[in-house]
């Protein structure tokens, strides 16, 4: 089962919401790419609700993934606008810190920043080594443990959390 398609629409409206509260912060050049987390329904709602209950703050992907789509690589400040599997759009994030590396230069604090599984880095390693290998199949490339990664650590931006201005 896949996801379905994101509504444009609604992550626009909400960028612009974020744009008219926030727009000493919402300085991107263009609106940001509107994703998922995962690539499959029960996944991609699994760790949005890590995002929204601020268990997640890390994320990484393959740089080939951002290449494959034709998108630039995510930079320092930097937002993307994170969806449901129904494609509605949930959040607003915002980068902090963004490393390149391979799959062997990952450690535990980033494996724990993920928040997934019980936030090991044996789990981290075992969980994306398998991710990995089923997303670069369906792409048409096998994954090796020498390709890049974007290693992302980000914020809640929009909605903002309760507490702040």
């Amino acid at each position: 089962m896949q996801n379905a398609p994101i509504d444009q629409a609604a992550a626009s409206e909400m960028w612009e919401e974020y744009r008219a509260a926030r727009p000493d912060r919402a300085t991107d050049p263009e609106p940001p790419p509107a994703e998922v987390f995962g690539d499959n329904p029960e996944l991609t709602d699994e760790l949005l609700g890590l995002v929204l209950d601020g268990t997640k703050r890390a994320t990484a992907a393959l740089v080939a993934e951002f290449a494959l789509d034709g998108q630039p690589l995510p930079r320092i400040g930097g937002h993307w606008i994170a969806c449901d599997s129904t494609g509605r759009p949930r959040v607003i994030l915002r980068d902090t810190e963004l490393r390149i590396g391979t799959f062997a230069s990952v450690d535990a604090a980033f494996a724990f920043d993920e928040g997934e599984d019980d936030r090991s880095l044996e789990s981290w390693r075992e969980n994306h080594s398998r991710y990995w290998r089923r997303v670069s199949a369906h792409l048409g490339f096998e994954w090796t443990e020498q390709h890049e990664i974007v290693f992302e650590r980000f914020e809640i931006a929009w909605p903002e959390p309760a507490g702040e201005d």
